[in-house]
Order: structure tokens, then sequence, then C-alpha cells
């Protein structure tokens, strides 16, 4: 489903692609950082004069540094080099390792996004507009591998949906009994965006707002939020899912936010 008002603009993700380990991850963001810093120091100094032209000595380095690269998001920025750097450090730690075994990629023959299990038996929850037209659809988790799942719910109003695969003893997120957070509180969430598979980043509630095509307010958040985080769980200080990303925003005060569902909106669907 798509939902825009005059500054929304919906994220979806098309493509299921090969996941990176952290470790990898880590080692390919600092060692491009580490290149960047050399080419920015050697700028700055005196060059004595070579000749060998310049314009091929830069044309073979760039060449090289693109070999790199192409293993990184299709858009190579700062901003998407310091999200990866962010989910390997919070990789790192127990609580996080054991969020995102919960976390899974949701794939259909059109579109990539992220789902959560939210029960043993593996009912995963996700965003109506990632299954939208679909009976059943494919579910990685990471330590479980492929599953098939079938759409069991659907609320298009407030862009969610249920998948069950009946299986037994999942790993799954904990959902909070009702959205409550304070202004500028820190909240984690995990997902699938750009060309990448469970990264774990982190953001902060900036408050609701209201859509020209919601009836009911959503939350923002300053958050790395791209393509393929749609259905991403947003968790509190306490472990609890208070919410799912489902879109971006250019905001008029904020800039460029994340847009959360509140869970509150999942609990008066039942």
């Amino acid at each position: 489903m798509d939902h825009k008002d005059k500054n929304n603009h919906d994220v979806i993700d098309e493509d299921l692609y090969e996941e990176f380990e952290d470790e990898e991850l880590y080692e390919l963001v600092q060692e491009e950082k580490r290149k960047a810093i050399v080419r920015a120091s050697q700028e700055k100094e005196p060059k004595p004069k070579r000749p060998f032209p310049k314009w091929a000595f830069w044309l073979i380095a760039l060449a090289m540094v693109f070999n790199v690269v192409a293993l990184l998001p299709q858009t190579f920025s700062i901003p998407a080099i310091d999200f990866l750097i962010t989910s390997a450090k919070l990789s790192s730690q127990d609580d996080t390792k054991a969020y995102k075994k919960a976390v899974v990629v949701v794939e259909t023959e059109d579109s990539k996004g992220t789902g959560f299990a939210i029960s043993s038996d593996g009912k995963i929850m996700t965003n109506h507009h990632v299954i939208e037209g679909e009976d059943t659809v494919t579910v990685a988790f990471p330590d479980d591998g492929l599953l098939s799942a079938e759409v069991t719910e659907v609320y298009p109003s407030i862009d969610l949906a249920i998948l069950e695969t009946n299986e037994e003893d999942m790993p799954h997120l904990t959902l909070a009994d009702q959205t409550t957070f304070e202004k500028d509180e820190a909240i984690d969430f995990i997902g699938n965006p750009l060309r990448f598979n469970g990264i774990a980043n982190e953001g902060k509630i900036i408050g609701y707002t209201q859509l020209s095509s919601w009836e009911q307010e959503v939350l923002m958040i300053e958050a790395p939020v791209y393509r393929g985080n749609s259905g991403s769980p947003i968790i509190n200080k306490d472990g609890e899912v208070i919410g799912v990303i489902f879109a971006t925003l250019d905001h008029g005060e904020h800039g460029r936010v994340g847009l959360f569902v509140p869970i509150d909106y999942y609990y008066d669907q039942q």
C-alpha cells in the first residue's frame, strides 16, 4: 500500500540481497574510512611533479576503490557508512544479538521488506504494503533459514499484517502493552535496508505527526531509515516492541524522518 501525503515517500526494497557478517561490515567500512583519511592528507601535502600523468593515476586509484565500494550500498555516503558502523557495534551486544534472531526478511515476487516474530510458533508481524496481494510469502530467519508463511491477518488502514509459519520454539520479540515514550527517547530498530540484511540501528523518538492519508497520527523518529526497513520493529530500552516502521517523510521542521505505526493500533484491531 502506498501511504503518501504531499511530503511522504514510502520506501520499499524490491530485491533480496546477500547478507554480510557484522565483522565483515565493520572491517570493510573501517578500511574505506582509513583510505579516505589518507587521500585527504595527501591532497593537503604539496606533491612533486610526476612523469606519470595525474589523470591516469587517479583513474587507476578510483577504479580500485570502486571495486570495494561495489559491495556497499548503491549510494556511497558518509551517513550510509555511519549506519553500518553503528550496526556492527550494536550487534556485538548480547541483547541485540538476541533481537536479531527474531527479525526476518520478507520476500515476495515483487518486493522485499522486514518482519519480526511475535510468538514462539513463528507468528510474524510486518507491513501490509510488503505483502499486499499475496496469500503466502517467503520469510528468512537468520538461524532457521527460509520458510513459507501464510498471510492470515491484514490491516490496510494501519499498514500492518500478520503471517504464520506454524513452527515451534522460534525466537521472537515481546510486544509492549502500549506505546509509551518520552520526547527524544532512544530506541533501537533492526531491518534489511539497502543491500543488507539484519542491520541494527538506533535513533530517537520525535513525536506524533498527522498524515493526510491516515485517520490516526503516526510517530516520527530521527534515525537512518532506508529502503527495506519497512516492517522493522521499534524496540525500547526494556526490549519491547512499541511500533513498526512503515515509511519515511521529508518533514518541514525535522527534515528526513522515519515513520512508525504505534503498537496500540494493532491492539485496537483485535
